[in-house]
């Protein structure tokens, strides 16, 4: 009988939820600091077998890093350039948008008056209140923190990127001694697993990105929307942000639509391509390119991403889903934590006791 277990259920409960509370804390207050991290230690092992090739054919480490990460720097900014030139022919189009939206408001409007019996200048009095009310949260701001502080983040961010593969050796060594010897073998199992899931996950979701924004863009240019490649490769830039970025990304192309195509039909037709293209991504791209690796229940996965944007922002959203996953390995293979990695798991009981049945008539057939 272990030490933890003759504790009381109490004792261990106060002890877990100290621990959440000071991490969540940590993290909350520490964001500026520890998400550029966060997102240089996954680059770092997306970019580690491309510095391992590099090396194979006898170019220096140094070297080798340098290479991987100007590499990944070229291919965000050529993605950039893409989109700030198609952000630029949308610029143009930016009167004609608020003149259909203009023409919009004044039919809301009607229909509010006739319907509820609520005046115009009642109108525009809530709208005064929720205008007043939105400046002032954005007065309350640090206006220059915002603005400052993702500029600085992306500048760092490969820095950091170089400084983690460079470093790689000293830091799996730290985390090795840092635990006793009679965990060594458990420790690289439980690293090995989570180098795994990073890679999986972080190369399944460039492939999926680049389906969905293919689907998007073939979508949009049937329809013979305008700006199509666009819109297709800022939604599928947003369907980063797992459940809640296909939204946003919708309501987004619905409103860029509504410059050239005011009409419903058209709008009706984006919506349902965008529905589609998350029904295929959700049944078919994410259980084969990332669920094989990232066995995370939806409850979980939700609720992490609500969390993580309300600690960090769209960056916490983002890296939501891999912290569980690693998170999920830790548990699975500590005993104090294995019920939270069924929590967290996709796997019910119906059947893990199924696999469990599987693996027991395999035994037996194996025996005879």
């Amino acid at each position: 009988m272990t030490e933890s277990s003759q504790r009381p259920f109490y004792h261990q409960l106060s002890h877990t939820l100290l621990a959440i509370g000071i991490i969540t804390l940590g993290i909350y207050l520490g964001q500026d600091i520890l998400v550029p991290l966060a997102l240089a230690v996954l680059l770092a092992v997306l970019l580690r077998p491309v510095e391992g090739w590099l090396m194979h054919r006898g170019i220096p480490k140094v070297l080798s890093i340098s290479i991987a990460v100007l590499l990944a720097v070229l291919i965000l900014a050529g993605i950039t350039i893409l989109l700030s030139m198609q952000i630029s022919d949308f610029s143009d189009d930016v009167p004609k948008l608020k003149r259909n939206i203009n023409d919009a408001y004044r039919d809301v409007r009607r229909w509010i008056r006739r319907e509820y019996s609520v005046s115009y200048w009642q109108q525009d009095q809530y709208v005064k209140k929720a205008q007043t009310q939105t400046l002032e949260s954005f007065q309350n701001a640090e206006t220059l923190g915002v603005v400052t502080g993702p500029l600085g983040s992306l500048i760092l961010l490969p820095i950091y990127v170089f400084l983690f593969l460079y470093y790689r050796s000293m830091l799996l060594h730290f985390m090795i001694v840092l635990f006793a010897e009679k965990y060594k073998a458990q420790v690289m199992e439980i690293l090995g697993e989570i180098k795994s899931i990073i890679q999986s996950y972080m190369v399944g979701l460039l492939l999926e990105t680049g389906v969905v924004a293919l689907l998007n863009s073939i979508g949009l240019l049937l329809l013979n929307v305008q700006y199509a490649i666009l819109l297709g490769i800022m939604a599928a830039i947003l369907n980063l942000v797992p459940y809640i970025g296909g939204l946003v990304a919708t309501a987004l192309a619905v409103m860029i639509t509504f410059i050239n195509h005011p009409d419903g039909y058209t709008l009706a037709g984006v919506v349902g391509v965008f529905l589609a293209v998350q029904f295929i991504d959700n049944n078919f791209l994410v259980p084969l390119v990332i669920g094989s690796k990232v066995k995370i229940n939806a409850l979980v996965s939700i609720v992490g991403v609500l969390i993580g944007g309300a600690l960090a922002g769209v960056s916490g959203m983002f890296l939501s889903i891999p912290a569980i996953a690693m998170m999920k390995v830790v548990f699975d293979r500590v005993d104090g934590m294995k019920p939270w990695g069924i929590l967290l798991g996709d796997q019910t009981p119906e059947q893990a006791n199924n696999k469990l049945f599987g693996l027991v008539s395999i035994k037996k057939k194996v025996a005879e």
